[in-house]
């Protein structure tokens, strides 16, 4: 033991910045609520063919709906199926990347001290 009062090496200066740390935690998780319930909310659309195809999602990649073209019908069932495809895989990537660019917003002010 080197001394009275050094308990583990967690001084005062060491609680403060936990309880600030805690404090900026707190403020994500509600920051990231609020996030949830907007991407809930959001429409995002993914397309192809040049709008033939139009694949609505919600920020959560949740489907709401899949617009068509009577044009598009008329391409027969095969490229229809892919058109579709495209539009989707075009609605959950822009998805997800406004998900990601959302969340690093909300953390982005977040450190954590010691970590």
């Amino acid at each position: 033991m080197t001394g009275k009062g050094q308990g583990f090496g967690f001084g005062l200066g060491k609680m403060k910045e936990l309880a600030e740390a805690f404090k900026k935690a707190q403020q994500v998780q509600e920051g990231a609520k609020r996030l949830q319930e907007e991407l809930e909310q959001m429409e995002i659309q993914g397309e192809s063919g040049g709008g033939l195809i139009k694949v609505i999602v919600s920020g959560n990649q949740e489907p709401k709906r899949v617009e068509i073209s009577p044009d598009a019908l008329k391409e027969g069932a095969e490229v229809l199926s892919d058109l579709v495809t495209v539009a989707m895989k075009d609605a959950y990537n822009k998805s997800t990347a406004t998900m990601r660019e959302r969340m690093e917003d909300l953390t982005s002010g977040l450190e954590l001290p010691g970590f």
